[in-house]
């Protein structure tokens, strides 16, 4: 809360994370305030009992639609589909991501799309880690007890954490032209 005549600095957001499938959905939603973050929750949707694939689809769409309802996410952060071999997965893989969008959407959320190297690349410094990697990366940061045996709830977290780290600077807004000119600035930062 902003105290009336001064501007508040502090971000405050819940950022919902999609990692789009049409066998496994995975989301995660953290709670960011400046620069710390949450974790809200995490999960997975299990779509392979499913034999209808326009069934899996509403059901990704109703369960977008259940955790914006529940958590009242700011922003949706939603990885994109890969370039495949396959074109029939990848034509799959675009519909369930652009079911979850129309949920974000349908409530009026704004969506952010990230390539699956970028949020990588975000968590753990490497386009190319391994889900284990990002894993644990996640583990470490949130202080997650115990990961989910399904890393697709981590993925759609990363998502969602990689979204913060893009919106949030640690630093404020202001622009540096190297590290001497960051330093100058933040002296009592640097150790």
């Amino acid at each position: 809360m902003a105290i009336q005549g001064i501007k508040s600095t502090v971000k405050d957001k819940v950022i919902l994370g999609i990692d789009p499938g049409t066998t496994i959905m995975g989301y995660g939603i953290v709670h960011s305030t400046g620069t710390k973050i949450s974790l809200l929750a995490m999960g997975v949707l299990h779509l392979n009992k499913y034999d209808d694939h326009p069934l899996r689809l509403k059901k990704i769409f109703e369960r977008t639609l259940g955790l914006i309802e529940e958590y009242k996410p700011d922003e949706m952060a939603v990885e994109a589909p890969f370039f495949g071999k396959n074109v029939q997965s990848m034509l799959k893989l675009g519909r369930a991501q652009g079911v979850a969008i129309a949920a974000a959407m349908y409530r009026d959320i704004p969506i952010f799309e990230y390539s699956p190297k970028k949020i990588k690349q975000s968590i753990t410094g490497n386009g190319n880690a391994a889900k284990e990697q990002v894993a644990a990366m996640l583990q470490n940061m949130l202080k997650i007890q115990q990961l989910p045996d399904d890393l697709d709830a981590t993925d759609g977290l990363a998502a969602a954490v990689c979204h913060t780290f893009q919106n949030n600077s640690t630093i404020g807004d202001k622009k540096y032209s190297g590290w001497d000119a960051f330093i100058k600035d933040n002296a009592k930062r640097v150790k």
